[in-house]
């Protein structure tokens, strides 16, 4: 079953801290002055110009074996290969704030309104990341519905271009999911248009699944290790 979703401007809209960190402004630090001001015009703007909408469908684990193994590019080793197989829910999914924020976004750069376009770029990201999270939640809330999940359970997303799966799985999960129903598409090179947009894989089961150390070769390249942190959320710790 595929489910198209769309959502409130402000439903997306991160915090402050989310788009300062992005900006390489360490979480704590007070912000005051041109950059306050340049996030409280970002954020209006993306009140403004964004359309958040969504796509989800679960599939089985063959069928997201098809999709993972897409054109054959992935690490040898990887978190999704070696997760999904213990998954009990699987769904495919991609989400986009929609081509008017884009287009803003390059018309602040194409007219050397840097500052903002910079800040507008950094709310954009962290808008379509909550929009990728309000995504997985709402999968996960549908299971809990159903009494499909545990006190145990817990679901996290993974992407293409991450973790060692190639970011060509793109092509495979655009061919089964065809997220264009929503305006999203997928260039040659792999990178969807709009730009602030994400897909990937949801995958709910045991909490315990998650659990990952970051220790696989490609680890070493990764210049966040988010993973640390949303794994100890979904645990609880």
């Amino acid at each position: 079953m595929t489910e198209l979703m769309t959502f409130a401007a402000d439903e997306v809209a991160p915090g402050r801290e989310a788009v300062y960190e992005l900006q390489g402004i360490p979480a704590g630090r007070e912000v005051q002055g041109q950059a306050e001001a340049l996030c409280t015009a970002a954020l209006g703007l993306l009140s403004e110009l964004a359309a958040p909408a969504g796509i989800i469908a679960e599939v089985s684990q063959a069928e997201f074996e098809a999709v993972y193994h897409g054109e054959g590019r992935n690490e040898a080793s990887t978190p999704v290969g070696d997760i999904f197989n213990r998954a009990e829910h699987l769904a495919l999914f991609a989400v986009t704030l929609g081509e008017e924020i884009s287009r803003e976004i390059t018309e602040r750069f194409r007219s050397n309104d840097f500052a903002l376009g910079c800040m507008l770029d950094s709310v954009a990201s962290a808008a379509a990341d909550k929009l990728a999270e309000l995504v997985e939640s709402r999968f996960f809330g549908a299971l809990r519905a159903e009494g499909k999940t545990t006190s145990g359970s817990g679901a996290m997303r993974y992407s293409p271009g991450y973790c060692g799966w190639h970011v060509s799985g793109q092509k495979k999960l655009f061919e089964v999911l065809r997220p264009e129903r929503i305006g999203i598409s997928l260039g040659p090179s792999f990178l969807m248009q709009p730009l602030k947009s994400v897909s990937g894989v949801i995958m709910a089961g045991p909490k315990e699944m998650h659990c990952f150390d970051d220790a696989y070769p490609f680890c070493e390249r990764c210049e966040t290790h988010d993973c640390r942190e949303r794994i100890r959320a979904l645990l609880g710790d």
